[in-house]
C-alpha cells in the first residue's frame, strides 16, 4: 500500500474550483471509465489485454520514456518512507516479486520468479513457494530462500526493531522461512492463518538480495540487519531480479534502465526505458507533445486531461480503481487528540462540493467514499462513514458538536474547554498537484465558520512530510492492493509504519487482527467493517473518492496500459515494446 513554462494553459483555481473549458470528444466506458483515441478502445471489456500487439509484430529495440511525477529519495520500498508509489513503479523493473495486481484487480502469481505458490498446509499455515532454478541476480547468484528469509526478518517486528518497515503486516505472523532443494523451494510457516497471504513478497514489498545485504551488515545480527536496510534506502540499486537494471539515476531528472543481461525471462524488446521525472504535472502536456516522453501516468487534473486529448497520436483512458483520496489528521498535534474537535472539522467539510469542483470536472462517475479498507467493485464495501455527519458540510451540526464538548467560537477564534486558543494548522499536499491545493483550500474555507484557521503548505517530498509527521492535516491518496486486511493492519493498526498520525485504537487492533486471521471470506469482511466503524467514529481519517486514474500515450506504444492498483502500469513491464515504424 503505498502513499501518488508550459505551452497550454494550466489549470486554475478560481473560487476554489478547477476550471475546464469544455470536455468534448471520446467515448464513454462503465464505470465512470472514458478513453479518446484507438490503443485503449478495448480497455473496458478486456482490461488485462487492451493495446496489446499480436506475438511476432514489435519492434526489437527502441527507447520508451515514462514519467514519473515524484523524484527517487529512497530506494527501499521496503522502508516507510521509500514506500512511495513512483518509487515502485520505477523498481517494478528491478525487483523479483511473488504476486502482481493486473488491471482487472485480480492476483496473478509472477511465473517469471516462480514454479508454483499454495498453501500446503492450515494446522499451522504452510506456504510452499516453488522459484525457477534458472532465477538469478544480476551478478548471477540464485535467488533462493535466502532472499525470502532476509526479507521476512527486516519486516517481521521482530528480528530487526531498527527497520522502519513500512508494515510488519503478515510478515510477523511467519515463524519460520526454510529453504530446501538447493534454497528453490521455500517453505513458510505461519503462526495463524493470513488471509491475504498472497501480499507476502508480492508487488508492495518485493525481494531486494540478501546476498547484497550481507555486504552492508552482519544480517544475523539485529543491528547488521537496520544497516543493510538503511544501505538498501541510501544507494540507488546495481543489482536486479527482474527485466532491466538501473543504468543511471541523475536526481530531479532521469532514471535510465537497458535490459538486464542475466534476466531468466524473455529478453524485453526495448533497449532503453527512461522513466523522466516530471514534478509539476501541467508540464507533462508539454513534454508528451513534443515527444520528450511517450507516456504520462499523472493524477488528473482538468485542464491537463483536455491539454492531452488534443494532441494528435495520442491515446487516453480514465479510470477507476483501488487508489483513494482522503483527509489525515495528525493526532501529535494536542489540539487534533480531541476527537470531538477532529468530528467536528470532518462534520464541516463537505465532500460532494470539494468532487464537484475537482474530480467532477472531467467524470461524472465519482462519488465520496464511505470506507476506508474497500473501494465500491469490492464484495466488503459498506457505507459506514454517511451516518456519522462527517464530509457532509453541516456546519451547524459541527457546532453542535464543538458546544457539547466545551468549546466555544468567538468570530474567527475557537477556544477549548480549559480556555486555550485553537492555533493556525497546516494541511500540506503534493506541490504542482493543482486538484489537492484545491481540495486544501475548500478544507481551509470549510472549517473557518468554526473558528480554525488552516495555512495551505504544499511539500515536493511527501513521503517525507508524511513519515517525519510534519503536518497537521494532510491529503493524499493511497494506492491500494487488493488485500484489505494487511492494508488495514497497516494504515490502522497502533505503531504500524503507515499510520503516520499516530491513530491508536485497541478495539480497532483487536478486530483487523481476527479478520486478518479468517478463512471465511464473509466473517472476515464483517470484521473488518466492524473494526472500520469505530475507526470512523474517532475521526482520524475522511475518506473523500475513489480516484480517478488517467493514462495517455502515443499510438506506436504497446502493451502499456492503466492498471490502477499500486502496481502501477509497470505491472508488465517487461512486455513494454514499441509497434513497428510504417
Amino acid at each position: 500500500m503505498r502513499r501518488s513554462g508550459a505551452r497550454y494553459a494550466v489549470a486554475l483555481v478560481v473560487g476554489a474550483t478547477v476550471l475546464l473549458a469544455a470536455c468534448g470528444g471520446g467515448g464513454r466506458a462503465g464505470g465512470g471509465q472514458r478513453q479518446t483515441g484507438s490503443a485503449f478502445a478495448a480497455c473496458e471489456a478486456s482490461p488485462n489485454t487492451c493495446n496489446s500487439a499480436r506475438p511476432g509484430t514489435l519492434r526489437q529495440g527502441g527507447q520508451l520514456t515514462f514519467v514519473i511525477e515524484k523524484n527517487v529519495a529512497n530506494w527501499n520500498l521496503l522502508a516507510s518512507e521509500g514506500n512511495v508509489f513512483e518509487n515502485g513503479e520505477v523498481l517494478k523493473a528491478v525487483l523479483p516479486y511473488t504476486f502482481v495486481t493486473q488491471p482487472d484487480l485480480t492476483v496473478a502469481m509472477n511465473t517469471g520468479l516462480l514454479d508454483s505458490a499454495k498453501v500446503t498446509g492450515t494446522s499451522p499455515e504452510t506456504i510452499v513457494y516453488k522459484i525457477k532454478k534458472d532465477a538469478v541476480w544480476s551478478d548471477g547468484t540464485p535467488i533462493t530462500a535466502e532472499d525470502f528469509s532476509y526479507n521476512w526478518k527486516v519486516q517481521n517486528g521482530r528480528d530487526c526493531p531498527g527497520c522502519p518497515a513500512y508494515t510488519t503486516s503478515g510478515y510477523d505472523q511467519v515463524q519460520s522461512v526454510v529453504g530446501s532443494e538447493g534454497g528453490k523451494t521455500v517453505t513458510a510457516t505461519l503462526t495463524k492463518p493470513f488471509t491475504d497471504w498472497k501480499q507476502l513478497w508480492g508487488g508492495g514489498s518485493p525481494i531486494y538480495p540478501a546476498h547484497v545485504a550481507a555486504r552492508h551488515g552482519d544480517i544475523t545480527t539485529p543491528q547488521g540487519l537496520a544497516a543493510s536496510f538503511t544501505w538498501f534506502e541510501k544507494n540507488t540499486p546495481t543489482y536486479s531480479g527482474g527485466p532491466y537494471r538501473i543504468d543511471d539515476f541523475t536526481n530531479n531528472e532521469s532514471v535510465t534502465l537497458v535490459p538486464n543481461p542475466r534476466w531468466y525471462g524473455p529478453r524485453p524488446k526495448l533497449d532503453r526505458l527512461i522513466y523522466r521525472i516530471i514534478t509539476d504535472a501541467n508540464q507533462e502536456p508539454t513534454a508528451l507533445q513534443n515527444r520528450e516522453v511517450q507516456v504520462i501516468y499523472p493524477q488528473p487534473q482538468v485542464d491537463l486531461v483536455q491539454q492531452v486529448r488534443r494532441i494528435p497520436g495520442v491515446s487516453s483512458f480514465i479510470g477507476l480503481g483501488l487508489n483513494w483520496e482522503h483527509f489525515d489528521l495528525n493526532l501529535q498535534n494536542s489540539y487534533l487528540a480531541d476527537p470531538a474537535l477532529r468530528t467536528a472539522m470532518f462534520t464541516a467539510v463537505d465532500r460532494q462540493a470539494i468532487i464537484d469542483k475537482t474530480v467532477g470536472q472531467f467524470t461524472n462517475k465519482v462519488k465520496p467514499m464511505n470506507s476506508h479498507n474497500f473501494i465500491p467493485q469490492q464484495s466488503g464495501y459498506e457505507d459506514v462513514v454517511s451516518e456519522t455527519g462527517q464530509g457532509s458540510g453541516n456546519l451547524a451540526r459541527a457546532r453542535q458538536i464543538l458546544a457539547a464538548a466545551g468549546y466555544k467560537i468567538d468570530g474567527d477564534r475557537l477556544t477549548t474547554p480549559i480556555g486555550m486558543s485553537v492555533p493556525p494548522m497546516r494541511i500540506r499536499y503534493t506541490i504542482g498537484n493543482q486538484i489537492r491545493q484545491v481540495e486544501c483550500e475548500l478544507f481551509a474555507q470549510a472549517v473557518k465558520p468554526l473558528g480554525i484557521t488552516v495555512q495551505v503548505v504544499p511539500t515536493d517530498d511527501l513521503g517525507a512530510t508524511t513519515s517525519r509527521g510534519d503536518y497537521d492535516i494532510v491529503v493524499f491518496a493511497w494506492d491500494l492492493s487488493p488485500f484489505p486486511y494487511g492494508g488495514a493492519v497497516q494504515l490502522w493498526g497502533t505503531g504500524q509504519g503507515d499510520n503516520f498520525g499516530h491513530y491508536s485504537n485497541p478495539d480497532v487492533d483487536r478486530l483487523i487482527a481476527a479478520a486478518g486471521s479468517q478463512t471465511d471470506a464473509s466473517l472476515a469482511e464483517e470484521m473488518l467493517n466492524q473494526a472500520d466503524r469505530r475507526l470512523t467514529k474517532d475521526a482520524y481519517v475522511l475518506p473523500l473518492y475513489q480516484k480517478p486514474t488517467f493514462i495517455a500515450l502515443y499510438d506506436d506504444i504497446a502493451n502499456v496500459r492503466d492498471d490502477s492498483s499500486q502496481d502501477g502500469p509497470p505491472y508488465n513491464v517487461a512486455e513494454w515494446a514499441l509497434r513497428p515504424t510504417s
